[in-house]
């Protein structure tokens, strides 16, 4: 028995289930409550609602059937009707009544009426709208339990369309999203792996030293080193070192410095060693002391290594006087004066400073020649 059965069969226990009107406020009732249990449920469509319908009409139809009388088969009657439940109608046979017996539906084949089984009467119920008040009618309680896996409430609607159609929001989301991360991950490798970089950004390799003075606060009037004797006008210079005194020269264990004289003079040929470490030229303090508050220009009279051109870079330190900074020169085969100027502070050198010439930059052991170091003070 299904949950529609059991509380409308319910229902008629409490009342006088004989009296057709009792049974009829009963379905009507059964339609009430079925009404109220699609209200409650909004998302039922209306083909759900019409089955559920017919699904209680077809439950009261077997219902009825069982309070109408067995008559017995009758000969074929053409213009006789067939019984019916309507609304305000009662069915054709009662129990009780003597009348004589028009056409019937039957559940059998139609016999004789001497010999014919008794067959019970399939009343056609008609579709059963609830009123607005029930007197009498029992209340129906259309959300029981089922039992024997029947619904008692009203299913859901599982149209597969609507249900996709909720979903179409999340599915979207996550789409976006997977698209939003797939692009990330992408611009990620991308700037890892060198993509958006320039050429010059993607050349890690040491940059190659141009031949032109880097760092150099002195510049030439014709942008080159001064030729020897070009910075002689006009000028005091004062001896910081020359090869007839090597004596305030200083050349770490892993580099060299010799005297060396040809046709154009002596010289102090300098070569760094493999760790870029420089020679160092001693300057009195006694040149300092004549340099202290001034506008200083010095000179190194240089070349380098026949066949071999280099580039030198010059650091200083003064003591209290301050440096230098570094410089740096591309330093030819032809003897050439390099020249840079330092301002010097008003204080008392408290001891003598230094000059450090690395005779290869590049640190492949090219060698260069020192004719003379001089300084002169700004007029």
């Amino acid at each position: 028995m299904d949950a529609i059965e059991k509380a409308i069969r319910n229902a008629l226990e409490k009342g006088s289930a004989e009296d057709r009107a009792f049974r009829e406020r009963v379905y009507r009732a059964a339609f009430a409550a079925l009404d109220r249990a699609l209200q409650a449920n909004p998302g039922v469509t209306v083909e759900v609602a019409i089955k559920r319908r017919k699904a209680i009409q077809a439950k009261i139809t077997e219902i009825e059937s069982e309070f109408l009388p067995a008559v017995p088969d009758v000969g074929p009657q053409g213009d006789a009707p067939a019984v019916e439940l309507g609304a305000d109608s009662a069915p054709a046979v009662e129990t009780g009544q003597q009348t004589p017996s028009p056409a019937v539906v039957v559940d059998g084949p139609v016999q004789s009426a001497s010999d014919a089984p008794r067959s019970r009467v399939l009343p056609v119920v008609p579709d059963i709208m609830p009123d607005a008040t029930l007197p009498d009618a029992p209340a129906i309680d259309m959300s029981a339990p089922a039992s024997a896996g029947a619904a008692t409430e009203v299913a859901p609607d599982r149209d597969e369309r609507r249900i996709r159609g909720r979903r179409l929001p999340l599915t979207a989301i996550f789409l976006t999203i997977t698209l939003l991360a797939a692009i990330g991950i992408g611009l990620f490798f991308a700037v890892q792996t060198g993509v958006f970089k320039t050429q010059a950004q993607l050349d890690t390799a040491p940059p190659e030293a141009p031949p032109t003075v880097d760092d150099d606060d002195f510049a030439p009037a014709d942008g080159g080193p001064a030729k020897p004797g070009d910075a002689d006008q006009a000028r005091d210079w004062i001896n910081v070192f020359s090869p007839a005194d090597a004596s305030h020269v200083s050349a770490p264990s892993d580099a060299k410095a010799e005297v060396i004289k040809d046709d154009t003079g002596s010289f102090l040929r300098i070569r760094s060693g493999a760790s870029g470490s420089a020679i160092s030229f001693d300057v009195g303090q006694g040149v300092l002391e004549k340099l202290a508050g001034k506008h200083a220009v010095f000179d190194i009279i240089a070349r380098s290594e026949e066949g071999k051109e280099t580039q030198i870079s010059v650091d200083c330190n003064f003591g209290e006087l301050g440096d230098c900074g570094r410089k740096r020169y591309a330093v030819g085969q032809q003897q050439n004066e390099y020249l840079f100027d330092v301002q010097f502070p008003e204080k008392r050198p408290g001891s003598a400073g230094t000059i450090a010439i690395n005779s290869d930059f590049d640190k492949q052991g090219k060698a260069a020649d020192i004719y003379e170091i001089r300084v002169s003070v700004e007029p």
